[in-house]
C-alpha cells in the first residue's frame, strides 16, 4: 500500500502475523470453533509478540503504526488460514478501545493526571497487554443499526452511576472483563445528545450472567446477550458525559473499513484455496481447472477480489491522510462483503462435495462472510446513508 512509510518494517509485520496465525492458530481453530470461544492465553500471546497494539501508540502500550499496518496484518492472517471469526474476537478491542483512548486524551488535556492515569493502567495497558479482554455494548435487542434510540439508561446515584437495560450481539460478550457500553443519560438530552459510554464491570451487582448466543458463523467468537439492572459505575468511569454518539460516529469510518478488509481478505484466501483444489482435483480424468467454466468462474472470483481490495486500499490511504469518509466507508464495505459473498459461494461450488463439509476451510468462510453485511451497519442502511449524504 502507498501509505507504507517503511516497507521493510511492512513486511517483518506481515511475515509475523503469518507465522504466529500458522503457529498459534490454524492448528487448534476446529477446536474452538467447537468450544465457541477463543482462549484467553491467545490473547496473551499476540500481546507478547506485538500483534495485539498494532496501530497504537507505544507510549499507550501499544505497538505503533497506523490503520495501514492494521490493514496488512489482517489480510497476512486471514490468507495464512485465520478466520473471520478469530480477527473477530482477538481484535475485539480495536472497536472499543479506541473510546476509552479518546477519553484518556480529553482527561490529559483537561490536565485530570488521576482521571488519564486510572484509564491507562487500569484498562489501555492491561488490555494491550493481553490481561483483560474488552468489549462494546451498543446493540440493543429492539434496534439494531438506529444507535440515537437505544432504551439502556443511566440514573445518577449521588455522584455515581446506575445502568438499567439490555444489550446483544455483543462481541467477546461472555468472556469480556470491562464493556464499553453506549447508554442514554437523559440528563445530556435526548436523540444523539444523550448518549454516553460508560464501562461496566461484569462481576458488578446487577450484572447478569452473559448468554452467550449460537451463531451462524464466527463460531470460535463469542457472542452474547447482556442484562443490566442498577449495575454501578463510578464516575471515572464514564467516557464523556453526552459524547458517546460523537465517539462512536467517530470511529465507524475505521471499523467499516475493517470489515471491509476481513470481507475482500476471506475472498482471497477463498480464491487461493480453490485455484489450489481446481488444479489438483481431477473429473472425468482431467484436472478440473482444465474446464472453460471453471477457469471462467475463477477469473470472475478474480475479479471481484481485486476491485474491493484496491478499492478499499484507495479509501484507507485517504482515511490515513485525515479525510472523513463516511460514504466511502460504507461503499468500500459493501463493495468488499458483495465480493466474499460471491467468491465464498463459488468457492464452496467448485469444491463440491467437500466444499459442503465441516472439514473444508472454505465451508467455514461461506458461514463467515454471511455476517459482515450486517455488523458495522447493514447494508441497506450503508445505502441510505450514503444516498442521504449524497443529497438524495
Amino acid at each position: 500500500m502507498s501509505v507504507s512509510a517503511d516497507p521493510q518494517s511492512r513486511k517483518a509485520l506481515v511475515d509475523l502475523a503469518q507465522k504466529f496465525t500458522g503457529r498459534e492458530i490454524t492448528p487448534f481453530l476446529t477446536t474452538w470453533e467447537t468450544d465457541g470461544m477463543l482462549p484467553r492465553d491467545l490473547h496473551r500471546r499476540a500481546a507478547d509478540v506485538g500483534l495485539l497494539g498494532i496501530g497504537i501508540d507505544p507510549k499507550l502500550g501499544g505497538s505503533g503504526g497506523d490503520f495501514a499496518d492494521v490493514v496488512a496484518m489482517t489480510e497476512a492472517m486471514i490468507g495464512a488460514g485465520a478466520s473471520g471469526g478469530v480477527i473477530s474476537a482477538l481484535f475485539t478491542h480495536g472497536i472499543a478501545l479506541p473510546h476509552v483512548i479518546d477519553e484518556y486524551h480529553r482527561r490529559v488535556d483537561a490536565a485530570d493526571v488521576d482521571g488519564a492515569d486510572y484509564l491507562l493502567a487500569q484498562t489501555i495497558e492491561p488490555v494491550l497487554r493481553g490481561e483483560m479482554i474488552l468489549s462494546l455494548g451498543v446493540t440493543e435487542p429492539d434496534g439494531g443499526s438506529d444507535v440515537s434510540r437505544l432504551r439502556t439508561r443511566a440514573e445518577r446515584v449521588n455522584e455515581s452511576w446506575t445502568v438499567s437495560g439490555a444489550k446483544t450481539y455483543i462481541t467477546s460478550g461472555v468472556r469480556a472483563d470491562r464493556v464499553v457500553a453506549a447508554v442514554r443519560t437523559p440528563e445530556t438530552g435526548e436523540g444523539a445528545a444523550g448518549i454516553t459510554l460508560m464501562m461496566l464491570d461484569p462481576a458488578s451487582p446487577g450484572y447478569a450472567t452473559p448468554r452467550a448466543l449460537a451463531k451462524m458463523g464466527w463460531w470460535c467468537s463469542d457472542t452474547a446477550e447482556l442484562a443490566f439492572n442498577e449495575v454501578p459505575v463510578a464516575p471515572r468511569d464514564v467516557l464523556g458525559l453526552g459524547l458517546g454518539f460523537a465517539s462512536l460516529a467517530n470511529h465507524f469510518v475505521s471499523e467499516r473499513l475493517s470489515l471491509a478488509v476481513t470481507a475482500y481478505a476471506t475472498a482471497q484466501r477463498c480464491l487461493d484455496l480453490t485455484e489450489a483444489w481446481a488444479k489438483n482435483r481431477e473429473t472425468f480424468g482431467r484436472p478440473l481447472i482444465s474446464r472453460q467454466i471453471v477457469r471462467h468462474t475463477l477469473v470472475d472470483m478474480y475479479r471481484r477480489t481485486d476491485v474491493a481490495r484496491v478499492y478499499t486500499h484507495a479509501i484507507t490511504d485517504r482515511y490515513i491522510n485525515g479525510e472523513q469518509l463516511i460514504a466511502e466507508a460504507a461503499l468500500a464495505k459493501q463493495t468488499a462483503v458483495e465480493a466474499a459473498e460471491f467468491v465464498a459461494n463459488a468457492a464452496v461450488q467448485l469444491h463440491g462435495g467437500m466444499g459442503y463439509m465441516r472439514e473444508s476451510e472454505v465451508e467455514r468462510h461461506y458461514r463467515d462472510v454471511r455476517v459482515l453485511g450486517i455488523g458495522g451497519g447493514a447494508t441497506e442502511v450503508m445505502t441510505d446513508l450514503v444516498a442521504r449524504l449524497r443529497g438524495y
